[in-house]
């Protein structure tokens, strides 16, 4: 008897399996609700949606029940992939497509079967484009009216999205999707960065359900600070060869694949940000060779902003008529002053830098191609943004070979200094950026650069987009004004998902961008666009957009200038200018004497969106930023203490020595024979420091900018046994306190270094200056070894296992303290510069 209960209840589960697949084995079935393959769309007004009932039936007995599955969500029928892409530090001239003369192949073919347009513009700089990008809003309204490295205590500087702005990654990944995250990611806050999280603020927390690139605003692409969702990897390893810009479409074209062989109805999403073209320059050699042999530089910057501005008048993409703002010659050399080895140099650096920008460009249609073999590309929907700002002046008139020497305040380093890296310049050897007369070009027709939202050639993007089952208009041109808070809404408008009104129970700000998606339809080519307000605010320089009006603050400072004292008003303590956008297309003649009360109106609107949008109180400091005490894992600390080797930790979550007094006390066992290795370091190749053995010898390193080696030594070999090691530094300066009095004055100052052993002195030399703002930052805080890069190629190679044990490492930190003396005097300069 049992065993026939045991076959009528087999016999039952066979026929309920069969009747739930059976409808998966009619083709044009759709499945029945409640079995395995039920699937639904939501109203995506709640997300997650809330759970569906059951709708099964239950009774005591399994046989006498029906099972009912709670179906998947999947997106609205026809939901397209998207391939939303976003580069780097690239103005309006810098692409092929728009008039260029650096080959973007991939871009001219989007062009050619979609639309391209051009009148999106970005924030100025770059992680605040990208949190608007990500998000529908305006950066302020995500907090990250600067990038998290000068975040401040305020909701629309903080640099932290909160829970009620969801992302596109988020909205997508609720509704169906497979979402994912290639390359540069600047949003995590630099105070969150490391193995302890928070995770919220990474991809990963985001909505993105994978991650395969780095944190920060930019990272050597030879040797990066990579990670695959929150575990930092090292594929380039014994590859010399490896480059991430081919790495990372090596991975998603990977992961594209798996996605859509593992469910092929499933639409992916993925955000591709290649570092191309921040700083550092990084392409491969033969992309430099390639670039080399078609001379397109040799005229100089001038001719070369004269042939991108007459290819622009053949696309018909300026008015033949127009013409160009002067030349800025007393800030950027004409050419023809330049002696031989400064055009030498610049030629140089501009063919690396252009290398760089067309080996992304070539890199990004090979995930393209991916797409299309997979036969997907009919039904994705590619947006191509060329640059997420204009083109980079942080290089300064002359370049660099090292751009972290520009953020600690080295902005004009001598050309025959340079010109010892010119046969490295673009490899591992280099953290190079190019001269700005350069960037001025790139961004023609306008002028200025990344930073200046005050100007178009820091604002005003080009972009393509294709998607061959929704355009039909192949090759069309469409001029509306937009922002890239407008792609968030045009991406949701086409997948047709709503935004959500709740997520995770949270009510959620309303996205503030408009969608485009009205443009691809050939009959709106012409539409007058539907974004018809923007400001636009960058470290107290300002602009508003409105029906055709530009208004915007006069420009006060280049990029690789640092105010001694920061204008206290930015808001009114400003020359403002007005243009006629409708008839004066790139800025050139300032009509605001003629239109005192459209100035009046404009700037009227400009605080109602500051008031609107977070961007009170408005800051005009810039570099002194990066240095003013965050929310770190390390605040409030004054010792830190290691018993095991450890690396990874971010700049931003690790102990911060500068502009301040420390100690260094390591407890070692060195075993027979010797021993050598890393006990700490922080920084790498372009910045930093590290304690280490060499032949058994300690040794403290300073790397100064890659410029010099201060060194302390042991003179003798240490003995098998025991031993204390210490390094002491006393500064003299008054330290960072000083910038609270909008002074630098107590920044990298000198001071004296004292290396002892067993308690006796072993060497001591005074420093006559200190590294003032920021290590290099895409280089970790390591105990027991050096990863990526190390302090002083000379001494080691990374990793530099430190070969003796550690038993204990001691870090103390001793930052000075403004005396009532001091603060007078900070506060009488800071009134006296005022007046």
């Amino acid at each position: 008897m049992e065993m026939i209960e045991i076959r009528r209840n087999l016999a039952t589960a066979s026929l309920l399996i069969a009747a739930a697949a059976a409808p998966l084995l009619a083709q044009d079935a759709a499945p029945p609700p409640g079995s395995p393959a039920a699937t639904t769309t939501i109203d995506g007004r709640q997300l997650p949606p809330p759970p569906a009932p059951f709708g099964g039936q239950i009774e005591q007995q399994a046989e006498k029940s029906t099972p009912w599955w709670p179906p998947r969500v999947v997106p609205p029928e026809g939901a397209p992939n998207v391939l939303l892409i976003i580069t780097d530090d690239a103005g309006f001239g810098v692409p092929s497509t728009f008039g260029g003369v650096i080959p973007t192949e991939t871009m001219d073919q989007l062009a050619a079967e979609g639309l391209s347009y051009t009148n999106i513009h970005s924030t100025a700089l770059c992680s605040p484009t990208r949190a608007a990008l990500i998000t529908g809003r305006n950066h302020h309204s995500v907090g990250f009216g600067v990038i998290s490295e000068r975040s401040t205590g305020y909701p629309g500087y903080n640099s932290i999205i909160t829970e009620d702005k969801a992302t596109i990654g988020r909205i997508l990944v609720e509704n169906g999707y497979n979402t994912s995250w290639f390359g540069k990611d600047h949003n995590v806050p630099a105070f969150q960065a490391s193995q302890s999280g928070p995770f919220d603020q990474w991809p990963t927390g985001l909505g993105f359900e994978y991650f395969y690139g780095f944190v920060g605003g930019d990272a050597n692409q030879w040797q990066p600070n990579l990670f695959r969702n929150t575990t930092q990897i090292y594929p380039f390893d014994g590859d010399p060869e490896w480059n991430l810009i081919t790495g990372m479409a090596d991975d998603a074209i990977d992961w594209i694949t798996d996605m859509h062989q593992i469910a092929p109805d499933k639409p992916f999403f993925v955000k591709y940000a290649p570092g191309a073209t921040h700083a550092p320059h990084h392409p491969t050699k033969e992309w430099v060779d390639r670039i080399a042999a078609m001379n397109l530089f040799d005229d100089g910057y001038e001719a070369l902003r004269q042939t991108i501005f007459e290819n622009q008048k053949k696309l018909g993409l300026v008015p033949d008529d127009a013409t160009l703002t002067p030349w800025p010659a007393d800030k950027l050399t004409p050419w023809d002053k330049l002696s031989d080895d400064e055009k030498k140099l610049f030629i140089r650096q501009v063919e690396v830098f252009a290398a760089y920008a067309a080996y992304s460009d070539h890199e990004i249609g090979r995930v393209i191609d991916a797409i299309d073999d997979l036969g997907q590309l009919e039904n994705t929907l590619v947006i191509y943004i060329n640059g997420d700002n204009g083109t980079s002046a942080e290089g300064g008139p002359v370049g660099t070979p090292n751009e972290v020497a520009w953020f600690n305040g080295i902005a004009e380093m001598p050309i025959e200094t340079q010109m010892k890296w010119y046969d490295t310049w673009g490899t591992e050897e280099t953290y190079n950026h190019m001269s700005a007369g350069w960037s001025w070009a790139f961004d023609t027709p306008f002028d200025y650069f990344k930073q200046n939202a005050n100007r178009l050639g820091g604002i005003r993007q080009n972009m393509v987009v294709s998607w061959p089952k929704g355009i039909t208009d192949k090759g069309g041109r469409r001029d509306q004004f937009m922002h890239v808070i407008d792609v968030v809404p045009t991406i949701l408008e086409v997948a047709g998902i709503t935004p959500p009104m709740q997520v995770d129970g949270i009510l959620q700000h309303p996205i503030e961008g408009t969608s485009f998606a009205y443009t691809f339809d050939k009959a709106n080519a012409d539409a007058p666009t539907r974004h018809r307000t923007q400001y636009f605010e960058m470290m107290g320089q300002w602009a508003l957009y409105h029906d055709g009006w530009l208004l915007s603050t006069k420009v006060n400072r280049m990029p690789w200038e640092t105010p001694g004292t920061p204008n206290p008003d930015p808001l009114n303590n400003q020359v403002l200018e007005l243009y006629d956008l409708t008839t004066d297309m790139n800025q050139q003649k300032d009509v605001a004497k003629d239109h005192p009360e459209k100035v009046e109106e404009l700037k009227a609107i400009f605080i109602e969106e500051a008031k609107k949008y977070q961007l009170f109180p408005l800051d005009a400091s810039v570099t002194s930023r990066l240095a003013q005490p965050r929310p770190n894992i390390t605040a409030g600390r004054t010792e830190f203490v290691y018993t095991r080797p450890m690396t990874g930790l971010p700049q931003g979550d690790s102990p911060s020595i500068l502009n301040s007094s420390y100690t260094f006390t390591a407890e070692i066992e060195v075993p027979e024979g010797g021993a050598e290795g890393m006990i700490v370091t922080s920084g790498g190749r372009f910045a930093g420091y590290g304690f280490y053995l060499k032949d058994s010898k300690p040794v403290f390193t300073w790397n100064m900018l890659n410029l010099e080696r201060i060194q302390w030594q042991g003179k003798e070999a240490l003995a098998p046994g025991k031993h204390v090691i210490e390094f002491d530094f006393k500064y003299d300066g008054l330290g960072a306190g000083t910038m609270a009095y909008g002074s630098t004055s107590g920044m990298g100052q000198g001071g004296t270094g004292t290396l002892k052993l067993n308690g006796t002195v072993v060497d001591s030399k005074e420093m006559k200056h200190t590294i003032p703002v920021i290590l290099q930052w895409d280089e970790a805080f390591d105990v027991g070894s050096d990863t990526l890069t190390g302090v002083y190629d000379a001494d080691y190679k990374p990793p530099f296992k430190l070969t003796a044990r550690l038993d204990k490492l001691t870090i103390k930190v001793d930052r000075p303290q403004l005396s009532e003396a001091d603060i007078k005097k900070l506060e009488d300069a800071r009134q006296r510069a005022s007046d």
